[in-house]
């Protein structure tokens, strides 16, 4: 899919093009190719003469070659942005290139960012005044998105808690707290992943110099914010664990309990089998053996040799 963006009064609006000769008509300050087919990136090349890399989106592209200036001034920007959907978190790599006043955006995925970014500049008149301000804005919904995650981790975190300082917990449950605890901590790296990228991004954009004295001050406050939610990550990091130990103290506890039961009842049965032993050696002289109620005698041993330590083992609590 091919999109431009064009500024009237003050707005951003969108158009999605479907023929060369269209793109041809349009002076945009923001183009955007979403899993862009050969002949898009053919359009925009001829349009715009530019060459857009094959490897824009390669999740294998080296570090050194994910932020660099061209010789004829344009300014190359790989960061990945978070999803977070029904089929889980997970980062998108986006490809940006700034030429001419014109943003170029190559990606796979229709970002949440993105669209919000979309709706507001609609709404929103001035938000939006050149393609170096498409990119902040950007970095800076990325950020107030991450936001949101974090707050949606917090709140996941507090339904878990409430499960896990209640005091006793089964397997089952244990099981599904232990699920949703891996859920927030992958959530968590993948938000701090984000923040990282969007850090390293808009650092490179303040030392590239092409920003002005106000883009300058927004890119700083965007790294701002950024630096407050890393250390939210790192509470969250540290919660998780909290969680993740207490759930697995809960675990062990519940199987100290079966391990506990089943040394009672191995000690509670050693007497009986050390009758029934004694009374099945084969032995010439054993007096018991002639005795009519020789047989009863030696089950009534056995049954009072169990009921009497598992009465003692109870009344020390032992079973419980």
């Amino acid at each position: 899919m091919l999109n431009v963006f064009t500024l009237s009064n003050g707005r951003l609006y969108q158009e999605e093009i479907d023929r060369p000769d269209t793109l041809s008509r349009v002076q945009p300050v923001w183009v955007d190719l979403e899993s862009p087919t050969p002949e898009e990136i053919q359009w925009v090349g001829e349009r715009f003469g530019l060459e857009i890399p094959s490897d824009a989106i390669s999740e294998d592209l080296e570090e050194s070659a994910r932020f660099y200036e061209e010789d004829n001034g344009e300014l190359h920007i790989r960061s990945d942005f978070l999803i977070e959907d029904d089929d889980g978190a997970r980062n998108v790599r986006t490809a940006f290139i700034l030429r001419d006043n014109v943003l170029f955006s190559i990606h796979n995925e229709d970002l949440p960012v993105f669209r919000l970014l979309r709706l507001r500049g609609r709404r929103m008149p001035g938000l939006i005044e050149g393609a170096k301000d498409v990119l902040l804005k950007l970095y800076d919904m990325d950020a107030e998105y991450s936001a949101d995650s974090l707050e949606g981790i917090y709140d996941d975190l507090e339904v878990v808690s409430s499960r896990v300082l209640k005091g006793d917990v089964s397997d089952t449950e244990a099981g599904e707290v232990l699920a949703a605890i891996a859920r927030a901590e992958d959530l968590n790296g993948r938000i701090r992943r984000n923040v990282m990228e969007t850090r390293r991004a808009v650092s490179f954009l303040m030392r590239s110099r092409m920003l002005n004295a106000e883009q300058f001050e927004d890119a700083r406050q965007i790294v701002r914010d950024i630096d407050s939610l890393d250390s939210h990550t790192a509470f969250l990091f540290d919660k998780i664990n909290f969680l993740m130990d207490a759930t697995v103290g809960f675990i062990n506890i519940n199987q100290n309990k079966i391990i506990r039961i089943f040394s009672v009842a191995s000690v509670a049965l050693l007497p009986p089998t050390l009758i029934a032993s004694i009374y099945g050696m084969n032995f010439q002289h054993m007096p018991e053996l002639s005795w009519r109620y020789g047989y009863p005698f030696s089950i009534a041993l056995m049954a009072a040799s169990v009921i009497a330590p598992f009465w003692y083992f109870r009344r020390k609590g032992w079973l419980k």
